[in-house]
């Protein structure tokens, strides 16, 4: 789980109807494949043209495994309840993959290792090049199926797809960053040349905010890079995975290069445990990260592990006015807040204070409803738990003495939903480190105000947060950005841009306490994780040299 309470988990031992049948023809195309996976998948919403709100078990579709190219039912019998955020309602479950399901599909991934990194780094490029066709082509039916289980707005889970698929694209390059270094004549006849090569099995685990994002920014650069990939989507949200796992088969991933497993904390140890696996990629709280991390390390294994945030954005008095108020209510407000690069800190330098009422009247505006409704700005928080927690830390505020400009809970939506998972936008202002609100990453549609006297105090106030995610800088004065991006400590920095978050061209260089492990995601960054170095040191000698018998080695004279 991503923050607040682990899922909802339930037992039965009533044997579990498939939740996806749809198989695609060889003879289709990957795009038209696609397409039709994708309406199985969103049949899992309604069966039988009635929704899924019942607790009869019998009655609700179990999402399976995906092994060796193929969907496999679990034999499991706990499973974590899936409910569509917007009404409350339970479309599906997901189930807690057994022991020798997690053996299975690891061992699986090893046997395609031994075949799938032979493979001409050029021919798994091309799948590649497939698969962003694919995702492409499919994006409006797959934003759907995700905004179905997440709760995003239509808009954003487009986006949410679009940035994934943007690595998928980064990714048809990796066999040029893993070209290597040669020297010849390091001694008589003697060439040195490195190059990268493939670790074997990688794994990721993945949380509810971003259902396609972040798988995409995992197993698209590993496989290219020669690797098989274990992939555990959150147990919340994981038919956008599924959804994704299938259509890169079609495209040509071969069977066992990437698997899907299933379950929670039992899924997570046996990523961290299991000898095949060699890296492991998470993103998520820092509770689960550092366990991960530890646990994960003391095996042996890589990991990264991108974990929570406190973005902070400085507002200087020469700023349009305008545009930071948009900005600023997009940066808090978008994805209900359910992201770790949100603006949720507003840091406003001198009389730019006075632009703070603005942002509470415009935030106030937004439309509070479900994700597939066009005139929805602000869709629902991922459960009940998660409502729960964000309105108390709102409550919170209030208790410790914030000023609260606008109040987001118990908003006004359709007739129908008023059983969803609704917290509307929130501001508050005055408030201060120490209270809750400020010092806990809140993930939900808040936004705190910040009053400073100076552009000093202000990068001063940044810098002491523990977080390094990301930050922001609104003013028209080169000199002062350039004066913040020297400064500021957090690792990606937006000058007039709220959300800097890097295209895959670069890397995700969150740091401090927003990271565990040496190498950042995507980019080249994301390569050399999924990758190491072989160095060879050839001596070639005419057929009639022989080499004389020394002790101090090859090339020492």
């Amino acid at each position: 789980s991503r923050h607040g309470s682990p899922s909802q988990v339930s037992r039965t031992r009533s044997a579990p109807p498939s939740a996806m049948q749809v198989i695609a023809s060889p003879s289709v195309s990957p795009s038209m494949a696609a397409a039709r996976r994708i309406a199985g998948v969103a049949a899992i919403a309604c069966r039988g043209g009635r929704p899924l709100g019942s607790r009869a078990f019998a009655d609700v579709p179990v999402v399976p495994m995906f092994l060796e190219g193929k969907k496999v039912q679990s034999t499991g019998t706990t499973f974590f309840d899936i409910h569509n955020p917007a009404t409350g309602e339970l479309i599906a479950r997901t189930p807690q993959s057994t022991p020798e399901e997690l053996k299975r599909a690891a061992d699986s991934c090893a046997d395609a290792f031994k075949s799938w990194r032979l493979v001409p780094s050029s021919q798994r490029a091309r799948v590649m090049h497939k698969y962003e066709g694919a995702i492409r082509d499919n994006t409006e039916e797959l934003a759907k199926l995700l905004s179905r289980e997440q709760g995003k707005t239509i808009a954003d889970a487009k986006g949410d797809i679009f940035r994934g698929l943007e690595v998928v694209e980064i990714s048809t390059g990796v066999p040029s960053m893993m070209q290597g270094e040669t020297l010849a004549g390091v001694a008589a006849s003697v060439d040195v040349h490195s190059y990268r090569v493939p670790l074997g099995v990688c794994a990721g685990i993945c949380p509810f905010n971003f259902p396609a994002m972040i798988p995409l920014w995992m197993y698209p650069p590993a496989v290219t890079a020669g690797n098989t990939f274990l992939l555990k989507p959150s147990e919340r949200v994981p038919l956008s995975a599924m959804m994704l796992a299938e259509m890169a088969q079609d495209c040509g991933l071969p069977p066992g290069v990437l698997n899907i497993v299933h379950g929670a904390h039992d899924t997570v140890n046996f990523l961290c445990d299991n000898e095949h696996i060699r890296a492991v990629s998470f993103v998520g709280g820092n509770a689960a990260g550092a366990h991960i991390y530890e646990r994960a390390g003391r095996n042996g294994k890589r990991a990264q592990c991108n974990l929570g945030a406190k973005n902070h954005a400085v507002i200087l008095p020469d700023a349009d006015p305008a545009s930071v108020i948009n900005q600023l209510v997009g940066a808090s407000c978008g994805a209900a807040g359910q992201r770790c690069m949100a603006i949720s800190v507003a840091v406003f330098v001198g009389k730019s204070k006075e632009w703070i009422p603005k942002i509470a009247e415009a935030a106030s505006k937004l439309k509070v409803g479900p994700g597939h409704a066009e005139s929805t700005d602000v869709g629902p928080l991922i459960s009940k738990a998660a409502q729960e927690r964000v309105d108390s830390l709102i409550q919170s505020g209030v208790d410790e003495g914030a000023q609260l400009l606008l109040d987001g809970r118990n908003p006004s939506v359709p007739k129908g939903y008023e059983n969803g998972y609704f917290t509307g936008p929130t501001v508050f202002n005055r408030v201060k480190p120490g209270m809750q609100i400020y010092d806990q990453e809140i993930f939900g549609p808040v936004l705190c105000c910040v009053e400073v006297d100076s552009f000093d105090e202000a990068i001063k106030f940044v810098n002491a947060n523990p977080f390094g995610n990301g930050t922001a800088v609104f003013t028209r004065s080169g000199g002062v950005a350039r004066k913040f991006v020297d400064e500021i400590e957090a690792g990606q920095v937006g000058v007039n841009v709220p959300i800097p978050v890097p295209l895959p061209m670069f890397s995700f260089t969150g740091n401090k306490r927003s990271i565990l492990g040496d190498l950042n995601f995507y980019g080249k960054a994301g390569v050399h994780f999924y990758t190491q170095w072989k160095t060879v040191t050839s001596a070639w000698r005419p057929d009639d040299y022989v080499e004389k018998l020394s002790t101090a080695g090859v090339g020492a004279s």
